[in-house]
């Protein structure tokens, strides 16, 4: 691989004596990671039932290393939501943010989806998370990964920091911002980004992450935390800035982080105003870590969680009123589902997150969670809604082994076939169709017959 000379140049400054060993990590083969819906089971419940040996990523106690021979998007545990894809240094960002079961909780630059996944999963179905992503088309692929994980309490929006910033000032307890950046540590799995770094350089970038981080300061809340990560190694869009971030606002003060094997601390003379707080960040470089490489930055904001400056308006509902047949449905499930938090949108129904606030005028592509489309004398339920359910609490369920040849062929769009046994277990009408007792989606079943009802967008291919 050749490598921009500005790059290396660069590198060898930074680097200094390790950056021989920094150019050798190019030949190693690429870590591959999987990071535990902990929102749909416990660790110890994955590991009985994981289909591949795994090894523990150090940094983020639900993040496995695979093997290469091993396939997990092949596997319908992944169509069940039970993990996440993902780079093994891009967990570090997620994991290291303090998030607290009914939090409002911001990921501004959240697409496609990775850190958001286990910001719900850190919720457990309580307070509320805003994913955004500027990107209208990168942000259905954002909801598709929240909506797989079972999240329901969300907000997805598609809006720039400075439309959010206006209706949100001081909202939220934690903000997670994976800036764009220049990828410095994607050269290695993606030779695209070389050519993208020697077009744009590294100031572009550094101009976006400020105007980001403007935004976010004003809607962190008195005593919550900011957290800021890239996958880069430049000083000018990491160290200096985390200084730019700290001269918004006097009562902002950057957090002691972990040190785990590997990692190396912020480095204050990569940063322009001298100050020594800047060792509290973290990096990680793919010579000394199995990862592609990582920053990130924990601040604090002074004062009392829960210090109210600015009062948002709450969500304003549209009164429609169910039809008997959807209300009938949801009162049938075990859930403890408000009625009163219920809200129509034509004929589709969304149950809404507690103390949501007002949502009208802004780009959004998902508030709460989709429960179905009321149509004619009947309630039909959505996809959302399935991952959102635990195997009992649906009242007529089929759960097949994972090597049971119809969880392809369900996955697949394909009618199926119940046995005789199950055919016993399960009523005509609508199902909720399992793997190993997870959720995979909705059929509807008919004396043994099971037409598919499982979302066309998101088929085994």
């Amino acid at each position: 691989m050749e490598l921009p000379l500005a790059f290396e140049t660069k590198m060898k400054e930074m680097l200094g004596p390790d950056y021989e060993k920094y150019l050798a990590s190019f030949k190693e083969e690429p870590s591959q990671g999987l990071r535990v819906n902990t929102g749909k089971l416990s660790l110890e419940e994955f590991k009985a039932i994981s289909p591949f040996p795994l090894t523990p990523v150090p940094w983020c106690p639900n993040g496995f290393y695979y093997g290469r021979e091993d396939k997990p998007a092949k596997h319908p545990f992944y169509y069940a939501g039970l993990y996440y894809i993902q780079e093994p240094s891009a967990m570090t960002p997620a994991s290291l943010l303090p998030v607290e079961e009914g939090d409002r909780v911001l990921d501004l630059c959240a697409a496609p989806g990775g850190k958001s996944t286990e910001l719900a999963a850190k919720l457990m179905g309580t307070g509320l998370l805003v994913s955004n992503d500027i990107s209208n088309s990168r942000a259905k692929a954002l909801l598709k990964n929240l909506e797989l994980f079972g999240a329901g309490n969300i907000l997805v929006t598609s809006e720039p920091p400075n439309v959010l910033a206006g209706r949100f000032p001081a909202f939220f307890d934690k903000i997670l911002i994976d800036a764009p950046c220049s990828g410095e540590g994607m050269f290695r799995k993606q030779n695209s980004m070389i050519k993208a770094w020697e077009k744009n350089g590294v100031d572009l970038f550094v101009g976006l992450q400020r105007s980001i981080l403007k935004e976010a300061v004003a809607m962190l809340k008195p005593g919550g935390k900011l957290l800021y990560s890239t996958c880069t190694f430049s000083k000018e869009e990491n160290e200096r800035s985390i200084e730019y971030l700290l001269s918004l606002d006097d009562s902002l003060h950057l957090e002691e982080l972990p040190m785990y094997p590997g990692f190396d601390k912020g480095r204050p003379e990569w940063g322009l105003t001298g100050n020594e707080d800047l060792s509290r960040c973290r990096r990680l470089w793919p010579h000394r870590i199995k990862g592609e490489g990582h920053f990130v930055a924990m601040a604090g904001k002074d004062g009392a969680l829960g210090e109210k400056t600015v009062p948002v308006p709450e969500y304003g509902y549209s009164r429609c009123k169910l039809s008997s047949e959807a209300e009938a449905f949801i009162k049938s499930l075990s859930y403890p589902f408000d009625l009163s938090r219920m809200d129509a949108q034509g004929d589709r129904v969304f149950y809404i997150p507690e103390h949501m606030p007002e949502v009208k005028g802004l780009r959004i592509l998902r508030c709460g969670l989709y429960m179905g489309e009321m149509k004619k004398k009947r309630f039909e339920p959505s996809q959302a809604l399935a991952m959102f359910l635990k195997a009992g609490e649906f009242p007529n369920t089929v759960s097949f082994p994972a090597e049971d040849e119809r969880v392809i062929r369900y996955l697949k769009g394909e009618t199926i076939e119940l046995t005789k046994q199950e055919k016993t277990e399960c009523k005509d009408g609508i199902c909720l169709i399992c793997v190993e007792g997870f959720s995979l989606g909705f059929g509807k079943l008919s004396k043994g017959t099971v037409k598919n009802r499982y979302l066309p967008g998101w088929r085994w291919m």
